[in-house]
């Protein structure tokens, strides 16, 4: 079994490991997986090589600048880094270098970590399949027939599959959380605003979020300190996981069970259910709590096509077809539509806070349905935009909302398949989220659990 973060930086700080050691494992599993995969766009094996003799030596003289020293890590293909290709996916961006590294860069090399690649994604991050990009498929590390989710498909993909120790993704409607679910890793998408955007290509900058995908809800809050901005997030600074049955705090658990458990796969909404078991198990308290789900998706459609409508006007043939499409779509909403809804959203952002009130997170499942077939979404493309909601459908409103929410291993499909379970907080409580993510993931084995894929 792969080893943890945590675990891993207490053998660099002791120098037993070094980190030009799991760097050199970590390209040669990329080799011989990303073949099959597709996961990375670029791989910088040279920088990330001199990055972790950096870290070694540092480490060596007494230097250590925390867990994420030396730990190699990727990131979603939207990012940009200085002086590394940068493509959002797209043959527009195809030749796209920037100069400077985006803020969550920054922090990351300020933390020690190797920065080992870029990784494909749903071009532009428009989508939720990972399989509309330049740089073709990205495939699913337990089944490579099926899709690994969106939009940050390849970095979710790299986690699962031991590419790399953790990963930077970016959330919209759920463009951590989805993959994370669906490729059987942790990912958090933190409160709006915790972690700076800039230096990130965006969707939608009303809904844009970043966050960690790793393999366990410890190694996603070593990644979240390392790049939260800080100073709001509640508790945040001082958090320690805790034991799991012993003097924990017991939370409120609302169980949305409109909208949120409605049509299920069957497989889904059992495993589901038995995590809600085990949670209570742990001594928490369930209720069943109902309220409305904002659904409009008109802001994101603007914004969309308003960061785009000039590359649209001069190079529309650069865009994959169904990624022009959905930003077309976004032509007719004027400037006064987008102003109305970003009022009506900082309203919905207020109103969510009564619910809280009254519990202390919403528990539900992460995606509807299990991980499609490739080939089926292929084979009718009118499939995919409505298979693709259906996937996010559970987590786009925390991002309306703008609330801290994450998503862990909570069972398999019987063919195999990782089904994952959503936590959503209060604003800037992802502590709360945490405690409970960690105290379920110790309750239980999923997350131990790694695909056998071998290599092409």
């Amino acid at each position: 079994m792969q080893r943890s973060i945590s675990e891993l930086a207490d053998l660099l700080k002791t120098r037993k490991v070094s980190s030009a050691e799991l760097t050199n494992d970590c390209l040669a599993r990329i080799e011989q997986l990303n073949p099959a995969l597709n996961a990375f766009i670029t791989i910088t094996a040279d920088s990330a090589l001199a990055q972790a003799k950096e870290a070694d030596e540092e480490i060596r003289r007494g230097r250590w600048r925390g867990p994420l020293h030396g730990i190699p890590l990727g990131l979603k293909d939207l990012i940009d880094t200085a002086e590394v290709l940068t493509t959002a996916a797209s043959a527009l961006f195809k030749d796209r270098v920037p100069k400077q590294d985006a803020d969550v860069v920054s922090r990351l090399k300020a933390a020690g970590a190797v920065m080992i690649g870029k990784q494909n994604l749903h071009e532009f991050a428009y989508g939720g399949s990972s399989i509309v990009s330049y740089y073709g498929d990205v495939r699913n590390p337990w089944n490579v027939e099926q899709i690994t989710g969106g939009s940050s498909g390849g970095s979710a993909a790299a986690v699962a599959a031991g590419l790399c120790y953790g990963a930077i993704g970016t959330d919209t409607a759920g463009s951590i959380r989805e993959p994370a679910a669906l490729c059987g890793v942790v990912g958090l998408k933190p409160t709006y605003g915790a972690v700076s955007v800039r230096g990130v290509i965006p969707l939608s900058p009303s809904l844009d979020h970043i966050g960690p995908i790793a393999r366990t809800v410890g190694d996603a809050a070593i990644i979240f300190r390392a790049i939260v901005d800080g100073g709001q997030v509640d508790g945040f600074d001082g958090f320690k996981f805790p034991t799991p049955g012993v003097e924990n705090k017991l939370l409120r658990i609302g169980v949305p069970r409109k909208f949120f458990y409605e049509d299920l796969d069957p497989e889904v909404e059992s495993s589901v259910d038995e995590a809600l078991s085990v949670l209570q198990a742990l001594g928490h308290e369930s209720r069943e709590i109902d309220f409305p789900v904002p659904q409009d998706r008109t802001l994101q459609s603007g914004e969309a096509y308003a960061y785009h409508a000039e590359f649209v006007r001069d190079s529309p043939e650069l865009y994959q077809p169904e990624t022009l499409r959905r930003i077309r779509s976004g032509e007719n909403i004027s400037s006064s539509d987008i102003l109305r809804c970003r009022e009506e959203l900082q309203q919905s952002r207020r109103g969510i806070e009564k619910i809280f009130e009254k519990i202390d997170v919403l528990v539900t499942p992460t995606t509807p349905i299990p991980a499609p077939l490739i080939a089926d979404l292929k084979k009718d493309p009118n499939s995919l935009r409505p298979c693709e909601i259906l996937l996010l459908r559970n987590t786009r409103p925390a991002n309306v909302w703008g609330l801290p929410a994450i998503s862990l291993p909570c069972g398999f499909t019987n063919a195999g398949l990782p089904i994952g379970l959503q936590i959503i907080g209060a604003h800037w409580a992802e502590a709360t989220v945490l405690q409970l993510a960690y105290e379920y993931e110790q309750a239980t084995t999923w997350h131990k659990r790694e695909p056998t894929l071998s290599g092409t």
